[in-house]
């Protein structure tokens, strides 16, 4: 998988556990504001959803500093690690105990969701010298790229049947469309994305699905 893509994948799952974790706690607050209320349950999921949420937090700090494959690598191992040193030692307080416990689940389910395959990532570019200003040339017209029968199949389906990528779970992504018509491989809707013939909306979540359309190439392909 491109570091592109399982960046996308990871910031999902990552805002996924950190929403469900400030819901918890929302609703442990609200349920202290009342009298006689019984906490028990409340605690016990908010301290459980911090757990799950924590790792995919230092996950992506470590994406951050080091890049995607190398950030997911050190995280991945770190988590081996806390698993490894947590032992069987209890303490005589049962709050640390579901604690520990709940820490050690939220690290297992990490490391179970976050085994991806990510490509080396290339090499960022250098910034090419600042040029001097000068007018705006003329705009040119869009040169039109050589297209096989079955990308212009792709392009012809992305425009009249509303195409959309899904996120069934991590790591696994289907194409979708909201009218009929012929369904295009997954492979072929992502190669016209790469080569800027389609673009795909990403102000939404990958698991509500994100709206693919043709530029302005992928228009003046078809129009040819």
């Amino acid at each position: 998988m491109d570091a592109k893509t399982a960046l996308r994948f990871l910031e999902v799952r990552a805002t996924s556990e950190a929403q469900a974790a400030e819901k918890a706690r929302k609703n442990l607050a609200d349920a202290c504001a009342v009298q006689r209320s019984d906490l028990t349950n409340l605690m016990e999921t908010a301290m459980l959803a911090d757990a799950m949420a924590k790792p995919w937090a230092d996950l992506m700090v470590r994406i951050e500093r080091h890049g995607v494959r190398e950030g997911l690598a050190r995280m991945r191992q770190k988590a081996m690690t806390d698993l490894v040193e947590y032992g069987l030692a209890l303490s005589t307080s049962l709050v640390t105990n579901a604690q520990r416990i709940h820490e050690q689940d939220g690290l297992r389910r990490f490391l179970s969701s976050s085994d991806l395959d990510v490509d080396e990532e290339a090499p960022a570019e250098e910034p090419a010298p600042v040029a001097e200003e000068r007018p705006a040339p003329a705009p040119k017209s869009v040169e039109v790229p050589k297209a096989t029968p079955a990308q212009k199949r792709t392009l012809l389906a992305i425009r009249d049947t509303r195409i959309e990528l899904q996120e069934t779970r991590v790591g696994h992504m289907r194409v979708v469309a909201s009218r009929q018509g012929a369904m295009p491989r997954k492979d072929m809707v992502l190669w016209v994305i790469e080569q800027g013939w389609a673009q795909q909306d990403q102000s939404t979540s990958l698991y509500d699905g994100q709206r693919v359309s043709l530029t302005e190439v992928g228009e003046a392909i078809l129009a040819g």
